[in-house]
Parts: C-alpha cells; sequence; structure tokens
C-alpha cells in the first residue's frame, strides 16, 4: 500500500470518527432548533470574540519569536504570524500536521533550519500543556464540584473502565511488549550512529538542531516578555470564549468562572486528535454548559457557534496568510532576478 493512500485512509478515519462524535453531540436533538439559536447571535459580541482570537495568534507569532533569538535569529512578525495560521489551516486537515507546516513554512520564508524551529515549536506546545494544566487547577479550585461530576461522568469512569479492559487484553499486552522493543531497537540505532566515525549524519545533525531548539527555553533574551504573552495566549482565549456568552440569550447570564470552566473543557476538547476538535469540542462543551443550567440544544448552540467561529477565523486567516506569502516570495525572486 503506497505511503499516499495510507495518508488518505488516515485522514478518512480520523474524519470519520469526528463526525461520529458528532453524531453523539447532536443525537436526540434538532440541528434545525440549533442552528436558528445561533442565528439570533449579536453579531458584535461574535466578531469581538473573533478579533480577540485573532489578536491571540498574533501573540502566540511574537511569543515564537522570542523563542528564536537565542538561537540567532529574527525572523519578521508577519511571517512568523503566516506561519503560525497555516499552521493552524494544515490541522484542519490532519491533526498535528500544523507543526511540521507551520515550521516548513517558516523555515522557507526566513532561511532557518527546519530542526531548530521543531525544536522551538516542541517548546511552545509543553507551555501550552502546562497552561491548560494551570486552567484546569484553576478550574477546579473555582469550580470543583462541577468540574469533579463533569470529569467523573464524562471522562474518568468510562476511560478507567476502557483502559482496563485493553491493558487486559491479549491485544493490550502486544502493544506494551511491542512498544517496548521499538525503544529498546531506537535506543541501540542511534547509539550505533553516535559511534560511527566520519561525518555527521543527518539524522545526529537533525537531533543536534532539534536539541537546540529546545534548549532556547533556558536561553531566553527576554524572559519576562515570554512569560507575559504565555499569559496574555491564554487570556485572550478566556476573554473570546466569555464575550460570546452575550452573544447568545442563552448563556448571557453567565459568569467569569463558567468563561474558566468552557475555556479548560474547549482546551481539552479541541487537544483530541480529530481534525479541528470536531465532534469533541461540541459534546465536551455542551455537555460542561448542562452544569449551568442550560439544556443540550443550548449548549449545542453555543458550543456550535464559538467553534464554527474559530473554524471560520482559521480558513481565513490560513488561506489570506497563504497568498500573501506567495506574493512575497514572487516579489522577492522578481527582485532577485532584477539585480
Amino acid at each position: 500500500m503506497s505511503k499516499k493512500l495510507i495518508s488518505v485512509f488516515k485522514f478518512l478515519l480520523i474524519l470519520a470518527i469526528a463526525f461520529l462524535l458528532l453524531y453523539f453531540a447532536f443525537r436526540g436533538i434538532s440541528i434545525k432548533k440549533v442552528f436558528s439559536e445561533m442565528l439570533k447571535a449579536n453579531i458584535f459580541w461574535v466578531s469581538f470574540s473573533f478579533v480577540l482570537s485573532v489578536i491571540a495568534i498574533v501573540s502566540r507569532a511574537y511569543r515564537w519569536n522570542l523563542l528564536l533569538e537565542p538561537l540567532g535569529y529574527s525572523p519578521k512578525l508577519k511571517n512568523t504570524t503566516y506561519a503560525v495560521s497555516i499552521g493552524y489551516l494544515a490541522n484542519l486537515a490532519f491533526p498535528r500536521l500544523g507543526e511540521v507546516t507551520r515550521c516548513g513554512t517558516l523555515s522557507r520564508a526566513e532561511t532557518i533550519p527546519f530542526s531548530s524551529l521543531l525544536g522551538t515549536v516542541i517548546v511552545e506546545r509543553i507551555i501550552d500543556v502546562i497552561s491548560l494544566l494551570i486552567c484546569l487547577l484553576l478550574t477546579a479550585i473555582i469550580e470543583f464540584k462541577r468540574l469533579g461530576h463533569f470529569l467523573t461522568t464524562n471522562i474518568i469512569d468510562p476511560l478507567v473502565g476502557k483502559l482496563r479492559s485493553f491493558i487486559t487484553s491479549p491485544l493490550g499486552i502486544a502493544v506494551a511488549i511491542a512498544f517496548i522493543i521499538l525503544v529498546f531497537l531506537a535506543v541501540m540505532y542511534f547509539k550505533k550512529k553516535q559511534k560511527e566515525k566520519g561525518n555527521e549524519s543527518a539524522i545526529s545533525h537533525f537531533i543536534k538542531e532539534l536539541i537546540s531548539g529546545l534548549k532556547t527555553i533556558v536561553k531566553l533574551k527576554r524572559p519576562w516578555l515570554f512569560i507575559f504573552h504565555s499569559v496574555l495566549i491564554w487570556v485572550l482565549y478566556f476573554l473570546s470564549a466569555y464575550v460570546c456568552f452575550f452573544a447568545l440569550p442563552a448563556t448571557s447570564g453567565l459568569g467569569l468562572s463558567a468563561g474558566l470552566f468552557i475555556l479548560t473543557l474547549g482546551g481539552l476538547g479541541m487537544s483530541a486528535p480529530v481534525q479541528g476538535g470536531i465532534g469533541v469540542y461540541h459534546l465536551i462543551v455542551s455537555q460542561g454548559l448542562m452544569l449551568y443550567g442550560l439544556s443540550q440544544q443550548d449548549g449545542l448552540a453555543f458550543a456550535t457557534l464559538l467553534h464554527s467561529l474559530q473554524i471560520v477565523m482559521i480558513l481565513i486567516l490560513g488561506s489570506l496568510s497563504l497568498l500573501l506569502i506567495f506574493f512575497d516570495r514572487r516579489a522577492s525572486r522578481k527582485i532577485a532576478a532584477s539585480s
């Protein structure tokens, strides 16, 4: 089976899972009524949420530049913003493809080694995971009962049951053994490569560049500015969700604690390995809003509105960034040819 065929199969499989989850989210609910509620949304608050999300992307691009400074690179903010936007667009096609895509985009635009960029992106992802865990901790403190009930009912109990049955099954044992063997073989392979004399192998060079990218977190030239943008990104995520409450009558009475709760659940939903968090986001956010007394229909209306807003933003910014970076390259080639 060719690599292209395997990629297509994976894409269709992940997409099928996403739509299956979407089906479970909307099962027993009138889709017509959900969209009818969405059409009542206040355009001012929707637009405000959109703008806040765009600022968050620019802030993320600026933070990436701060990570690249210790490596001696100072890419233009516009190119970094283009790369981040294109990365989000790629994630709509394949989960986690965005990290590779945005590194490739910026590498070509600014002539920066791909492996170094990938190292900084891994650092970013680690920071994002820590940030999400902090949000989860704050939510646990502020909304202890609601979060505990939600996690136990919707995540922990079902997951523990499935994990227990998988681990004790012959398939689970086989997977564990295969994983241990693969790790052992990988370690032995890289040790062998390191002992080889002569020129540095491409893999060894790639790993060194990757490690140098990872080390940027301890060599930041402006650490406080990095921390500021790391906080700002999540504050903007929170505000973009919170102001959207005012767009619908059913959610207009919800407070700041509900905004934090939805930010946390939404972050977990968008982290799921499906295109754009489709299905998972709708299911988890609507279920979370039901803990605040909303009906499932109203919860789905809000979840669909906010998720659709994010998807539209990614499509617009990603497509626009592809066009702008194309024209920039074209202009650069003309200048190089004329000189």
